[in-house]
């Protein structure tokens, strides 16, 4: 059984009662010297003891020159001695009666295959001993809750669990987070893994008290699939998780044969994990603090419809812009609502959305708040974008600065009473009522694209994400790769293909032709991609067209044999592509798009988590550019989207129950008014 497949006890690695750092030093360039630092704030609140191995003093502070002079046990240690010898420093932490590990010491997975396996065996050994280890090659451990200080630098305390294989991505984080006022619960650096995974540090803090947001930067994903749950978990139990990631499955695209592994990317296939699991993917550490800071202020909120609320017509035309390009509504106001902001405002404002209080700032200052608290009582508004020179009419004098304040704080409170999700964005981001803005929780910006991309975010959340099940595995394996084979496979999981027969030659192909009837379609086996190399020949309706299509592909090609099937009707039909891949860590992924020879030029594609049901499938197909074509246009009827979605969950559910299978494919898959029917099928097979 995967070891993070259930819950571990993590209560010595985030609330020790007694910690020891293994390699404590006075030299300023080392993590000895970095952790020791930290662990010394704790004195006073648990035992800490500095180990050295010359027994020197450490920071003025006397050491003991190994864990087994310690004059108690100790629950936790952390490991920072040359990579030669963490394995004794791991057995003696064991026999000082460790149950938790943090491994600073590099030199492991990292460097290739003899570290992986040194790792291997280190994380059994510690498993093994009812212990955890945290790394190797990880920079320590915190938990503000608890007063635990193990990491190499100090961290702003706040209710974010980090948890993150990079250290400079959590400092820069750290900085962002402080600009808006929040900070860690906790610290966890990721190393490489060998024995703590992710998935089993977002389970613990998903079960913190003082956690309410997890924010992950993983390069490795390890059991993709139970980092989907755990965080699917995490989501339900109402803490989301956040993930900053540069791939993570690269190997998945490496050499892959068939359309569907062209088309399919690291970063597909990420996003594919995080829509199951309802984790918000964002690109860089300042969208990450953006995104926190929004949903800690307003949680699962919805955001799309928004008022642009502004004090001139260029701030008012350029944030309505930027709106909709981050995929807000930005939707003309019902006339109840534009009488009502008539009745606040000067008769030169704009009052449809946007709102243009049309310099009414150096007049009337409270008519902000008075335009905000009508804009957000309205059930046509989900959020606001407030834009402009808020905070800055103060210059104008002590009066007006007075004022203003007041009224920052008064639409602070109403903000916080009302709920609903509002940015601002202020060319005056430091002065005295934006930060009383901030003060209320209220996200404040030094530009309007940012504030935009925020509610964005959160207007993009997926309010039902969709936890795609572990694929069953017990279906008797497939043998081999041929057409024929791939055809099978597909037609007994319930997808519908034209009648079809095999044949070895000219003779054979003609009678088979004959017995099927109609034109038929010829199809030389032993070709992964038969119509690039010439090995598909249509609408044969004659033996003779039968026999020289054969005669020519055994002449030009030399294949084992021949596949004679009926011709299908391509009228008012739409050609798709139903594929799944194998990801070495999400396990199947599934990609549906605009088939036939279009497929690698349009590539319009959507991907989920194999298997799919029904219902995920129609959401998969609505995602595709192209999914007009399949609801009908331009007197085109639609097509049977109930028997296509149907055939797409049949294809996901038989490849994703053989993982032996690296990809499968049907393309095209034709969907038609009266049904769907595949007309081509391929595997690959695991090497």
């Amino acid at each position: 059984m995967n070891p993070s497949a259930t819950a571990r006890d993590l209560g010595a690695l985030f609330d020790p009662r007694a910690v020891a750092v293994l390699g404590a030093s006075n030299d300023r360039s080392k993590y000895g010297n970095w952790i020791s630092v930290q662990a010394l704030r704790m004195q006073g609140r648990r035992p800490v003891y500095l180990v050295n191995r010359r027994g020197e003093p450490v920071l003025g502070e006397p050491t003991h020159r190994s864990l087994g002079e310690l004059p108690e046990p100790v629950d936790l240690v952390v490991v920072a001695v040359p990579s030669a010898g963490f394995e004794d420093a791991v057995e003696d932490a064991l026999a000082a009666g460790a149950k938790a590990i943090v491994g600073i010491t590099a030199g492991f997975g990292e460097l290739g295959a003899e570290g992986r396996a040194r790792e291997a065996a280190l994380a059994a050994r510690v498993r093994e001993a009812g212990a955890v280890l945290l790394g190797p090659n990880c920079l320590g451990v915190l938990d503000s809750t608890s007063g635990l200080y193990l990491a190499s630098n100090p961290l702003p305390a706040g209710p974010v669990a980090l948890l993150s294989q990079s250290g400079n991505m959590a400092l820069e984080l750290s900085r962002f987070l402080i600009d808006r006022d929040l900070g860690f619960s906790r610290f966890a650096s990721l190393g490489n893994q060998a024995d703590l995974t992710v998935a089993d540090l977002i389970r613990s803090c998903a079960a913190h008290d003082g956690t309410e947001l997890i924010a992950v930067y993983c390069e490795d994903f390890g059991d993709g699939r139970d980092f989907v749950e755990v965080a699917a978990e995490a989501r339900a139990a109402g803490k989301p998780v956040v993930l900053l990631t540069v791939g993570g499955s690269e190997a998945s695209v490496r050499g892959a044969r068939s359309h569907t592994g062209a088309l399919t990317s690291d970063t597909a296939v990420i996003d594919a994990a995080c829509r199951a699991a309802g984790v918000d993917r964002v690109s860089s550490p300042r969208e990450m603090a953006d995104l926190l800071a929004m949903l800690h202020r307003f949680g699962d909120a919805p955001a799309r419809r928004v008022a642009v609320l502004a004090d001139g017509g260029g701030h008012a035309s350029v944030a309505s812009d930027i709106a909709d390009a981050h995929g807000l509504s930005v939707p003309e106001f019902p006339a109840a609502l534009s009488e009502a902001l008539r009745g606040e405002l000067t008769p030169s404002a704009g009052v449809g959305n946007p709102v243009d209080l049309a310099g009414a700032g150096e007049q009337d200052i409270t008519s902000f708040a008075r335009t905000l608290d009508l804009l957000l009582g309205s059930p046509e508004v989900d959020s606001v974008l407030v834009t402009g020179y808020f905070g800055g009419y103060g210059d104008y004098g002590p009066e007006l600065a007075a004022a203003e304040l007041a009224t920052a704080r008064v639409m602070g409170e109403r903000i916080t009473l009302l709920g609903k999700p509002v940015a601002v964005h202020t060319m005056c981001a430091d002065s005295a009522p934006a930060e009383e803005l901030r003060r209320h929780g209220v996200p404040v910006f030094r530009a309007v694209e940012d504030a935009a991309q925020s509610l964005g975010m959160l207007a993009r959340r997926d309010p039902t994400p969709r936890q795609a099940p572990r694929p069953r595995t017990d279906a008797q394996p497939v043998a081999d790769d041929g057409y024929w084979t791939a055809r099978e496979l597909v037609r007994a999981a319930g997808v519908a293909l034209p009648p079809a027969q095999l044949a070895a030659d000219e003779a054979e192909a003609v009678a088979a032709a004959r017995a099927i009837g109609g034109p038929v379609v010829v199809k030389a086996l032993g070709l992964l991609h038969k119509s690039d190399s010439g090995g598909v020949a249509l609408g044969l309706a004659t033996p003779e067209t039968v026999r020289e299509a054969v005669a020519d592909m055994s002449r030009r090609l030399d294949p084992p044999g021949f596949c004679v099937e009926a011709m299908a009707d391509l009228r008012d039909g739409v050609e798709l592509i139903v594929g799944v891949q194998r990801d070495p860590r999400f396990g199947p992924v599934a990609m549906v798009g605009l088939g036939g020879i279009a497929t690698e030029v349009l590539r319009d594609t959507a991907f989920a988590l194999a298997p799919v049901g029904r219902d995920e499938a129609l959401e998969l197909l609505s995602r595709l550019r192209s999914a007009a074509l399949l609801r009908g246009v331009r007197g085109r009827p639609g097509v049977d989207l109930d028997a296509l979605a149907d055939a797409v969950a049949a294809i996901t559910e038989v490849a994703a129950a053989h993982p032996e299978i690296a990809e499968l494919e049907v393309n095209p898959l034709l969907a038609t008014p009266k049904g769907c029917f595949g007309l081509d099928a391929r595997i690959v097979l695991d090497a």
